[in-house]
């Protein structure tokens, strides 16, 4: 399985910049899983471009989380709970010094042997644990 984190799909969900390309690695990397986590990134990301940053409307975003929500359902995207991985996750930020919620990924990454992340630390810290990982820009 190919982990994927939030920056990968929030680029992708927003259509940020690099988005087509995040479109072809969510397509050809299945089957695809994350940590619960993923969903609550997202979620934030989606209320702080309605709320703060005024780049869509409110309802747009409703409408975007529900089709993020839909790949979990669907088990297009395979969501597992982070308590899992905290414990490793807390390990890798002590020792890395990153957040423990990016570390989450790498965690999970660990067990299934790939990453695709839109976040250059996360990446460098998941290729010096020997983790096949894919950096989207």
């Amino acid at each position: 399985m190919t982990v994927i984190d939030a920056s990968l799909l929030v680029k992708y969900v927003l259509h940020e910049e690099g988005w087509e390309k995040a479109l072809e690695v969510l397509k050809h990397n299945a089957p695809l899983c994350s940590v619960d986590h993923i969903l609550k990134e997202v979620a934030n990301a989606l209320w702080k471009h309605a709320t703060l940053r005024k780049m869509i409307p409110a309802s747009v975003a409703m409408e975007l989380y529900s089709l993020v929500e839909m790949l979990a359902e669907t088990r297009t995207l395979i969501v597992e709970d982070e308590r899992i991985y905290m414990l490793r996750a807390l390990e890798l930020a002590l020792e890395h010094s990153l957040p423990v919620y990016d570390m989450l990924y790498v965690a999970q990454a660990e067990k299934y042997g790939k990453l695709v992340t839109s976040d250059s630390e996360q990446a460098k810290v998941a290729s010096k644990l020997g983790i096949e990982t894919l950096l989207v820009e």
